[in-house]
């Protein structure tokens, strides 16, 4: 049974959201990569870099976390996975849900790679949705 990478990103983000970690450690693959630029250029994420470990390439987060005077630290990052292995969702360039009315973001994969939900109706091209971010 293969993996979900995509699923594990997700989750690591996640979870290191939910528990009020600035920073969270995942493994880099060519997808995985593209997905974080487009989280980091979206304002999702403050920063990220490329860290080696025994040969070994991971990407280092850091989380953007909105302080209140009730809590210390308040998630501001949602994820949801909408594709997987099983059940592959596609949608055309006309059909794709706008999350919040624009506010969140559709990931998809297309053929002219990796995009957003708003890159993908500019270039009037619909692939598979891989997650929503809000």
């Amino acid at each position: 049974m293969g993996r979900d990478t995509i699923a594990e990103i997700l989750t690591f983000i996640r979870n290191a959201n939910m528990d009020g970690k600035k920073v969270v450690k995942i493994p880099s693959t060519n997808i995985t990569d593209k997905i974080i630029k487009l989280l980091l250029r979206e304002g999702f994420l403050e920063n990220v870099r490329k860290h080696q470990e025994n040969g070994k390439y991971f990407l280092v987060l850091t989380l953007r976390h909105q302080k209140s005077k009730k809590r210390p630290l308040t998630n501001i990052l949602n994820l949801k996975k909408i594709s997987r292995p099983g059940l592959r969702i596609y949608s055309t360039s006309k059909k794709i849900p706008r999350i919040l009315g624009g506010i969140g973001i559709v990931i998809l994969s297309t053929s002219q790679g990796i995009l957003t939900d708003r890159e993908a109706q500019l270039e009037g091209i619909g692939g598979e949705i891989l997650c929503y971010i809000w």
